[in-house]
C-alpha cells in the first residue's frame, strides 16, 4: 500500500553524500604523509647536524667516550677519550715554491670521513679544523691543504690544528682538544716566510715528527758555543736538510745566499726545512751572538 503524500509538508531533504575525492588527490595526500614522516626519522634515524636558526651545532648521536660540558673556544663541546689509543695529530709547514705553505698533517688513531660528516660519532674518525691566531680558516678533510699568502698578514702567527669529530664535537684528552700548533712568520710580499714546529703538541701524546727531508743536522748553541763544532754539510743539488737548531737565548737563524731566516726562542728547538736548489758555499749563522753554526757546499 502506498503511503500518502501530504501537500502541505515540506518535501524531504536528500540523504547527503560525502564530497567525492579524486584518485589523483588521495595520492598526493598520501605522498605528503610519507614525506613528512621520513623527515621526522632522519631518513632511516641518520643523526644529523644541521642548524636551526640562532642555534649552534645540533649534537648528533653517539656513545663514543664523554661529552663534556666544556666548550673548546669555538662553540664545540669537547669529547672526552681515554689517552691511550686516542686519536693524535701533528702538522708539518713547507713553503710553497710559487705561493703560500703547504700543510700535512700526520694522524695516529684518527681517519678522515668526509662522507660522514654530520653523523654519529664514530671513535677516530673526522675531520680538523684550521685556525690562525684562533680565527678559523678552513675544515680540512684530508691530510694536505695549500695555505694561500693573501690568508697570512706579515708578522707572526699561531696555525693550530684541532680534530673533531662527525658530529662537531671536538676530540679530547684529559679535559683538552687533540690539536697541535705551528708558530709561522710570514715576510712581506715577494720575501720568503719560515715555521718552527714545537716539540710537542697541545693535548696530544705524540712525539715530535721530523719533516721530509733527505738530510738532518741537529745543531745547538750554549754559551757562546757550537754543538757539534762548526763544519761543512755537503748537498747534492735539490736535495732537502732540516736544521733542527737549539738555542739558550732568544736570537735568529740566517742561512746566508738563501735569505731564509728563523726565530730561535731561548731553550726551544726550531726548525728550518730548506730544499738545496743553488750551487755554492753558503754559511748558517746566528744574528745576534754571530756564530757560524755550519755551512753547507751545494755541488
Amino acid at each position: 500500500m502506498t503511503a500518502a503524500r501530504c501537500d502541505a509538508c515540506p518535501a524531504a531533504a536528500p540523504a547527503a553524500r560525502p564530497p567525492r575525492r579524486s584518485a589523483r588527490t588521495t595520492a598526493l595526500v598520501a605522498l605528503l604523509l610519507l614525506l613528512t614522516g621520513g623527515a621526522a626519522t632522519g631518513c632511516g634515524g641518520r643523526a644529523t647536524t644541521h642548524h636551526k636558526p640562532g642555534t649552534t651545532h645540533e649534537q648528533a648521536t653517539g656513545d663514543t667516550g664523554t661529552l663534556l660540558d666544556t666548550p673548546d673556544g669555538s662553540g664545540h663541546r669537547l669529547r672526552e677519550v681515554p689517552a691511550q689509543g686516542a686519536p693524535q695529530v701533528r702538522l708539518t709547514v713547507r713553503p710553497d715554491s710559487e705561493d703560500g705553505w703547504n700543510l700535512q698533517l700526520a694522524v695516529t688513531g684518527f681517519r678522515f670521513t668526509p662522507d660522514s660528516t654530520g653523523g654519529a660519532a664514530l671513535p677516530g674518525a673526522g675531520h680538523a679544523h684550521l685556525d690562525l691566531d684562533g680565527h678559523m680558516l678552513a675544515r680540512l678533510y684530508g691530510p694536505w691543504f695549500h695555505l694561500p699568502a693573501a690568508q697570512v698578514p706579515p708578522g707572526p702567527h699561531t696555525l693550530t690544528v684541532r680534530l673533531y669529530a662527525d658530529d662537531h664535537t671536538a676530540w679530547a684528552v684529559a679535559g683538552k682538544p687533540v690539536e697541535t700548533a705551528v708558530q709561522l712568520t710570514a715576510g712581506p710580499p715577494g720575501q720568503d716566510s719560515h715555521s718552527h714546529i714545537p716539540p710537542a703538541p697541545t693535548g696530544t701524546q705524540a712525539s715530535p715528527a721530523t719533516p721530509e727531508a733527505d738530510r738532518t743536522l741537529t745543531l745547538t748553541v750554549r754559551d757562546g758555543k757550537v754543538s757539534p763544532p762548526t763544519g761543512r754539510t755537503e748537498l747534492r743539488r735539490g736535495e732537502r736538510i732540516a736544521l733542527h737548531v737549539t738555542s739558550d737565548r732568544a736570537d735568529t737563524l740566517h742561512v746566508h745566499g738563501y735569505d731564509k731566516e728563523l726565530a730561535l726562542p731561548a731553550g726551544q728547538e726550531a726548525t728550518l726545512v730548506l730544499t738545496a736548489d743553488r750551487t755554492g758555499l753558503f754559511e748558517v749563522e746566528t744574528h745576534a751572538s754571530a756564530l757560524v753554526l755550519t755551512q753547507l757546499l751545494v755541488r
